[in-house]
């Protein structure tokens, strides 16, 4: 019969999902309502099926959204891709998924400015003994939390049913706080992301997406503190504030402001270039004469974090950049586009302007994405300031 030939392969298909344990799916189940772990997985065995060889693939932290039991399964996944005769390369964090790397390549020592060094080359086993962060994190011991936090009242849902939830109801304690985990597919987003707002649509969700605000946003217009600097500028130098904005009458007339400049190349790519009229200041040179202690206001925006703190000390200003440093961004500068913020980072800025907050329902999804193990201690620190506040 003419199916014959296409049958194994169908089954063969068939197959690999069920080992990577997505049994459960059905086949007109949309692309859209899968969860991240399940897409991946799915785009995984995509090419497993596949006959060529001698192909390079790359994952960029395909352990997100996994179970534990799921990446067991992942990283037999991995090697079969290798055993077929292709080059696999895989950023991660997990430790689970960096244990089965034939080669393993530490860069650091730490992150941004203080980053971009290869710290280690080598096999896991050299990585747990090497003088690195990353080898100094694998040899840790853990310390499981011995006193829980007493619920002040509940969050209550009850009878929720989608997608894979069937008549699901829980009880979720406030002002304490509460992980929900299972493997991938079992619910929990659907449970926490799509069916919890409909009971409490006050909750406030702080995910790895772009932040609100266009190419010109950066750390300093983002958290509100560029408006008490321009302030401090104006009245400094006796002009109006409106100087110091990029977008505003100081900027730079070439660019309008953004320090870069776009050709448009019809159907290819624009061709992306430092301004040459202001150098990438992206201010006028009248505005750049303007001083505040000895910095005009490009260099103050070209000011990291931790030097930052160290020229301000007004205290609206120095509160958030305290803030920042507290979710461990010293390294970014104040003026670096907000397009140019990694996941981890964008969701760490949120973050430092939550902390101040009280009485909230937070919600994180999957928070330590991109992070690494140093950073995710820091992470849960200020978790715990924001249950201690009362939210």
């Amino acid at each position: 019969m003419a199916a014959s030939t296409i049958i194994p392969a169908l089954v063969g298909r068939l197959e690999n999902l069920i080992y990577i344990g997505l049994n459960y799916l059905s086949l007109n189940r949309e692309t859209s309502t899968l969860s991240g772990g399940e897409s991946q997985r799915v785009k995984m065995v995509r090419h497993l099926g596949s006959s060529l060889t001698g192909l390079t693939y790359i994952f960029d932290e395909p352990s997100i959204g996994l179970h534990p039991h799921d990446v067991h399964r992942l990283n037999t996944f991995m090697k079969l891709l290798r055993d077929n005769g292709n080059t696999v390369l895989i950023v991660e964090h997990d430790p689970d998924v960096i244990s089965i790397a034939d080669h393993v390549i530490d860069i650091g020592p730490k992150a941004g400015s203080y980053s971009g060094n290869i710290v280690y080359q080598g096999d896991f086993a050299g990585l747990k003994n090497a003088d690195t962060l990353t080898g100094r994190y694998l040899n840790r011991q853990l310390c499981l939390k011995l006193n829980r936090r007493e619920p002040q009242g509940f969050l209550t849902i009850e009878h929720a049913t989608m997608h894979n939830l069937k008549n699901v109801s829980v009880k979720i304690p406030k002002e304490a706080m509460t992980v929900v985990t299972g493997v991938a597919g079992s619910g929990k987003s659907t449970l926490i992301n799509r069916v919890l707002p409909k009971h409490y649509c006050d909750a406030v969700f702080i995910d790895q997406c772009d932040l609100r605000g266009s190419k010109r946003s950066n750390p300093a217009t983002y958290t509100g503190m560029f408006d008490s600097i321009r302030e401090l500028f104006a009245k400094a130098n006796k002009v109006n504030a409106s100087l110091f904005s990029f977008n505003s009458a100081g900027a730079c007339p070439e660019c309008k402001g953004l320090g870069i400049t776009y050709t448009d190349l019809a159907f290819m790519d624009p061709i992306v270039s430092t301004c040459e009229v202001c150098g990438g200041r992206r201010f006028t040179d009248q505005v750049l004469t303007y001083t505040l202690r000895g910095k005009n206001i490009s260099d103050v925006l070209n000011l990291n974090i931790t030097e930052a703190r160290n020229f301000f000390h007004e205290k609206t200003i120095k509160s958030i950049l305290d803030r920042m440093h507290d979710v461990g961004l010293d390294y970014i500068t104040l003026g670096q586009p907000i397009n140019t913020l990694s996941g981890g980072e964008r969701q760490r800025i949120r973050l430092a302007t939550e902390l101040q907050n009280s009485g909230q329902i937070y919600v994180f999804d999957e928070p330590t994405t991109g992070l690494h193990m140093s950073d995710v201690d820091r992470l849960i620190a200020h978790m715990n300031r924001l249950v201690d506040n009362g939210s």
